[in-house]
């Protein structure tokens, strides 16, 4: 059996799909309207507009959407979509700039100086349309969230007005003989309370396209997919035993991505993968126990499980830098890695060729350059970033479809535990970067007893799955205490937690101030070395989500 590229194996599972392709314009949230999508079941991918043409050459989509964007149609050189989406006779659907170009390009006017409208609106239905079927009823009134400037103010010939609010008299207007749907408001976000379903309805009740884009199908297609990269076939004797040459390393983090994508590997390969986790001394409490017993105990997964935390630690002594730090615990997992998969190649049974990665599809998007075309971003994984180039592997992606929900979603089809498939994000880097300035084992020791009482009683409330990360910091700070008849002088302890879709902005979470007590009284009471706790209120903007 030919063995395929990473590309090759991503194609072999998509071709088998309906598919949208979005249109981007530089909107902030144009991966909310591929979620809402996937959602939906169907299967679609982000292009930028500078590659849109070769984008909807090559996918072949049976619908496209154009997502919002920052610039305006007015401006000269501002984005256009490709011409040929418009004349294939596909379903659109176009969204705040995606609206105002389309009616630009098919004879429309848009113009600025017009009142703008920013955030909560409402739009009253005057026409019944194919978007609306069974969600909105002519006459009636919806909220909905707007972000914009400009306005179209003559319609292309063949388009209607369905939907109006008080600064967009054309808030919904549509060409229904040709299926060109356009919203001025973004029905992607959670503020549109029936955005998804009108997604849903463009994509199913407009354009047809199946519902066929599940983690079930996807778990049978992925391992076909890998086992057809690799190279491995199946034994006419035993169908379930794996045959052919491929072998996979994989670097586990203990994280939901490097995780999931490991068991499915194995689940393709059995034990031609290998798994290895370095062990880098800055995980939370109880963690690296947890990934050795999963993997070795419950999927009986190889796994090297290399305890490398006197060497991090001992490289990390005195710095405080957080770039150096992170730096240097890539650096040195990477050569912690090698050498291990160096003694792996030696063990008789070949070289590995392959080496996992969790990437996931927010990592391989291309972003959008509105000055100089496009520039195409891919994210190393934290953990094994450079490795490929360095080792002279092949990569095998499984999970660079997926968005963060879906794999948690493929996580649990695999059967992976739900306390371990819905865990909150944790930075490769570990504690290392929730410890500002020197890192010590006394301070790992401080802050791992403080994070665990912290993520205890988030959990005892409730808490956790709503909120999107929450861990503690142990501040660079000592202050003045007393406990019983004494006097301290420890260390602060910072929480924090906040809300989120996906990271790029993030809210702090609204804690009542019992939760809040009740934790720091735990924390002070049972964690020795702290005398005081602060909770961070910050929001993404302008703080980041971690503080280093």
């Amino acid at each position: 059996m030919t063995a395929l590229s990473a590309a090759d194996a991503h194609r072999e599972i998509v071709e088998r799909h309906d598919k949208v392709l979005i249109v981007d314009f530089g909107s902030q949230v144009t991966q909310l309207i591929a979620r809402r999508i996937r959602e939906a079941g169907v299967y679609c991918e982000i292009h930028p507009f500078q590659n849109a043409d070769k984008a909807f050459a090559d996918l072949h989509p049976k619908a496209v959407i154009l997502s919002g964007g920052p610039a305006s149609v007015t401006d000269e050189g501002s984005p256009r979509a490709p011409q040929a989406i418009f004349d294939a006779g596909v379903p659109v659907l176009s969204i705040c700039y995606g609206q105002q170009t389309t009616a630009v390009q098919l004879g429309g006017e848009v113009q600025g100086g017009h009142a703008a409208e920013f955030g909560r609106a409402e739009v009253e239905v005057v026409e019944e349309s194919a978007l609306f079927r069974g969600i909105w009823q002519k006459g009636g009134k919806y909220p909905v969230w707007m972000s914009h400037g400009d306005r179209v103010t003559r319609l292309p010939e063949g388009f209607s007005v369905k939907a109006v609010s008080e600064n967009a008299p054309f808030a919904v207007a549509t060409d229904e003989k040709r299926r060109i749907f356009t919203t001025m408001f973004h029905p992607e976000v959670v503020h549109t309370p029936d955005g998804a379903k009108l997604l849903s309805n463009f994509v199913h009740e407009v354009a047809g396209l199946r519902r066929d884009w599940t983690m079930a199908a996807f778990r049978q297609e992925a391992i076909a997919a890998i086992r057809h990269q690799v190279g491995i076939g199946r034994s006419k004797e035993r169908p379930s035993q794996a045959t052919g040459y491929g072998r996979v390393l994989c670097g586990l983090s203990g994280g939901v991505d490097s995780s999931v994508a490991a068991v499915l590997i194995h689940e393709a390969i059995g034990d031609r993968l290998t798994c290895v986790f370095v062990d880098h001394g800055m995980m939370r409490q109880g963690e690296a126990d947890e990934v050795v017993s999963l993997f070795r105990d419950h999927y009986n997964i190889p796994l090297v499980h290399v305890d490398a935390s006197k060497q991090f630690l001992s490289e990390l002594d005195g710095v405080t830098d957080p770039e150096t730090k992170r730096k240097t615990i890539g650096r040195l997992f990477i050569e912690v890695f090698e050498a291990e998969a160096k003694k792996i190649g030696a063990d008789g049974k070949g070289a590995p060729e392959f080496l996992a990665q969790g990437t996931l599809y927010p990592d391989v998007i291309e972003s959008v350059s509105f000055t100089g075309g496009p520039s195409v971003t891919i994210k190393s994984h934290h953990n094994v970033g450079g490795l490929p180039e360095r080792m002279n592997m092949k990569l095998v992606e499984p999970l660079r479809e997926l968005f963060k929900d879906e794999v948690r979603a493929l996580g649990r089809e695999l059967g992976l535990p739900e306390a371990f498939v819905g865990r909150h994000p944790f930075p490769g880097p570990g504690l290392a970067i929730r410890i500002p300035g020197a890192i010590t084992r006394e301070k790992l020791d401080i802050l791992r007893k403080a994070d665990a009482i912290y993520l205890d009683e988030i959990r005892k409330s409730g808490l956790y799955d709503k909120i999107w990360q929450a861990f503690a910091v142990l501040l660079p700070v000592r202050t003045v205490g007393v406990m019983g008849d004494g006097r301290t002088y420890d260390s602060v302890c910072a929480l924090r937690a906040v809300t989120s879709v996906d990271g790029m902005t993030a809210d702090f979470f609204p804690y009542d101030m019992n939760f809040l007590g009740r934790t720091a009284t735990r924390i002070i009471n049972e964690v020795k070395g702290v005398n005081r706790v602060v909770y961070d209120v910050t929001s993404k903007p302008p703080g980041t989500i971690e503080w280093e």
